[in-house]
């Protein structure tokens, strides 16, 4: 049996792609997924926060693989664990946790902890687990309605409540000692937002796989951020590369042999290395053509 065939007519191809359910569902939940991870990525990386995300993401390959365990609901497994290690991050020290950049040896030992209890889990299940690959690196098929819905309620609940303490929390992310000089919560702030963080972890990662979280998570917000420093702006930019970076990824993956994950990584490091190189380019332009400006 042959698989789907590429032709030069983008509609039509859409078309026939659209066509089946299980690819609905995948564009559904992956626009679902690129729009949280855009937001909560945006003010993760701009946090310093990456190397958190990454061990959140990290940690919901044993939840799953303990759900598949127990017979409960993959997505169960997923948020329960990360949800607690975010909590378990949390409860470091402030000046201890602050910068995460800096590879807390607590967060280091939280995502090795991580991966060798998901390979415990695996190797505990008596059946045939054939999933292994899609837990980790992420796959399209078999994205039900039921789990499309279920990433949409986490979504707005999240999106919800960053709306209300995001004004706060980029105030403590951008100077944490004059905000708590001002009154702000920031270490209520620090938990709030590494619970959100743990919540988004997890939704991306039942699409993205758990080790390819940081093509969504990461790359988007980075690349926003190197374009534009305005928060606004860099946020809407964070997203519309997430969407485009899920779709192109989804609809190349579709009609090539080789997985989800590879594209959707690929894709937005190459839009990073791309804009990285052109950033670079013009400051240099710039510094060589500075001088004979102030000269003239």
């Amino acid at each position: 049996m042959t698989g789907p065939t590429f032709s030069w007519n983008l509609l039509a191809d859409i078309q026939d792609m659209w066509a089946l359910p299980f690819m609905v569902n995948a564009f559904r939940a992956g626009t679902i997924v690129a729009v949280l991870a855009a937001i909560i990525g945006w003010f993760m990386v701009l946090r310093r926060q990456s190397f958190a995300g990454h061990t959140l993401a990290v940690v919901g390959f044993p939840g799953a693989a303990a759900a598949v365990w127990l017979g409960f609901g993959v997505a169960t497994g997923y948020f329960a664990f990360c949800v607690v290690a975010a909590l378990v991050i949390a409860a470091v020290p402030a000046g201890t946790r602050r910068g995460y950049s800096e590879e807390s040896a607590v967060v280091g030992t939280v995502q090795a902890y991580a991966l060798a209890c998901g390979l415990l889990f695996v190797a505990l299940y008596k059946g045939f687990l054939n999933g292994t690959n899609a837990l980790l690196f992420g796959s399209f098929l078999g994205i039900t309605s039921r789990q499309v819905a279920v990433l949409a309620a986490v979504a707005v609940v999240v999106v919800a409540v960053l709306a209300v303490i995001g004004r706060p929390v980029l105030f403590a992310s951008i100077d944490t000692d004059v905000a708590a000089a001002h009154g702000v919560p920031t270490g209520l702030l620090d938990v709030a937002f590494l619970l959100l963080l743990g919540a988004t972890a997890a939704e991306v990662g039942q699409i993205t796989g758990a080790l390819l979280v940081f093509a969504l998570f990461v790359l988007p917000p980075a690349t926003a951020q190197l374009i534009t420093a305005r928060t606004v702006h860099g946020i809407a930019l964070s997203i519309l590369l997430a969407l485009a970076t899920v779709w192109v990824a989804l609809f190349v993956a579709y009609y090539s042999p080789y997985p989800l994950g590879f594209w959707l990584t690929s894709i937005a490091f190459a839009a990073y290395l791309l804009t990285a190189a052109t950033v670079t380019l013009r400051a240099r332009t710039r510094h060589h053509l500075e001088p004979a400006g102030v000269t003239a």
